[in-house]
């Protein structure tokens, strides 16, 4: 995929000062990768820096960080964990009056979560799927044309999952039979968890960042995984053999994040809106597909980016059931984070 280049002189002279050094009134908790400065210009712009980063690698990690006293401003979090951090009190409304791209955001991403006259917890940014990335010299098409290839004992130690909790359930519902976690029923619950259980040893490792995973197929030690998209065009741009398949016969999962406004955060409540508004403004919509994610600005999206664009970055339309990983109750959410932990113990 090719792109116009993003900054101007001026621009690039900001982003390169930003490198120096990091803004301490804006403490960022995010995954890794979402650093970028190409996903803020705004904000650098404005204030001469980029915020300051602390990363986790899944969501109940960071939970447990906050709840442990880490003190950040703004956290970067998906659908499943909505509930759970609103319910928790770690988070706190933001004022929409104060986002200005705000009617601008996709309305098939705002739903239930975002409606101006309530609270609002939840701010949307970013979406993409996650399916199966394999190795197309190694690994026939027809062996990933179910996800019951994480079965497959042929692949046993090349196989990996996400350390994360949404993304392995996903999976394990769909490999069940079910394509909506919102009202499990207790059977339901335990068949996924026996099926995680089932391939747990046929897995070499549950990779935990995207630059993790994509040197783990790079290097060859892992042929298939369940994988966010954004491997697909990485590997693909430094022509490593990789496809990315979304139409196994059970589907694949679509996941949404976005950011929340944390409770304690000791930084600059303006800056914490500088940063939304810089992550939602236009100019980040072209080089946050180009690594991989869909943008949240519904506007920008239709403006700069085409169907070409998102099949390329492993986000184009599929005709298979599709699992969408929105918010789950707290004690549905627990349930999952728990025995998950206990299954990747060996239990």
């Amino acid at each position: 995929m090719k792109f116009a280049p993003l900054l101007g002189a001026a621009s690039l002279a900001v982003v390169a000062a930003a490198a120096q050094a990091q803004d301490a009134e804006l403490i960022i908790l995010d995954y890794p990768g979402f650093e970028n400065p190409d996903f803020h210009v705004a904000y650098t712009e404005k204030h001469g820096q980029s915020p300051t980063w602390s990363f986790f690698g899944d969501e109940e990690e960071a939970f447990q960080k906050v709840r442990s006293g880490f003190q950040a401003d703004v956290s970067h979090i998906c659908g499943g964990s909505i509930a759970k951090w609103t319910e928790s009190g770690i988070i706190q409304p933001w004022d929409v009056a104060r986002i200005g791209e705000f009617a601008n955001l996709d309305a098939n991403l705002i739903g239930k979560n975002i409606d101006p006259a309530n609270p609002v917890y939840f701010i949307p940014t970013d979406w993409g799927s996650t399916a199966i990335a394999y190795n197309p010299e190694k690994v026939p098409a027809e062996d990933v044309a179910s996800v019951q290839v994480f079965t497959n004992t042929a692949y046993a130690g090349r196989m990996t999952l996400p350390d994360n909790v949404d993304d392995a359930w996903a999976l394990a519902y769909l490999a069940t039979g079910v394509s909506d976690w919102s009202n499990v029923t207790d059977e339901q619950f335990e068949a996924a968890a026996a099926w995680l259980r089932s391939i747990h040893p046929n897995l070499r490792t549950y990779w935990t960042d995207p630059a993790e995973l994509a040197q783990l197929m790079s290097t060859g030690e892992i042929l298939v995984a369940w994988a966010w998209n954004e491997t697909y065009p990485t590997l693909k741009d430094e022509g490593r053999p990789i496809a990315f398949q979304r139409e196994a016969t059970e589907g694949s999962s679509v996941w949404l994040c976005g950011l929340v406004n944390m409770t304690d955060g000791a930084g600059s409540e303006d800056k914490a809106y500088d940063y939304v508004n810089a992550f939602l403004d236009a100019r980040t919509t072209v080089p946050l597909v180009a690594s991989g994610w869909g943008h949240a600005n519904a506007a920008a999206m239709s403006a700069q980016i085409t169907e070409a664009d998102l099949e390329a970055s492993g986000l184009g339309a599929i005709d298979v059931p599709v699992f969408a990983q929105v918010s789950v109750s707290n004690e549905q959410r627990e349930r999952h984070a728990e025995t998950f932990e206990m299954i990747k113990a060996g239990f």
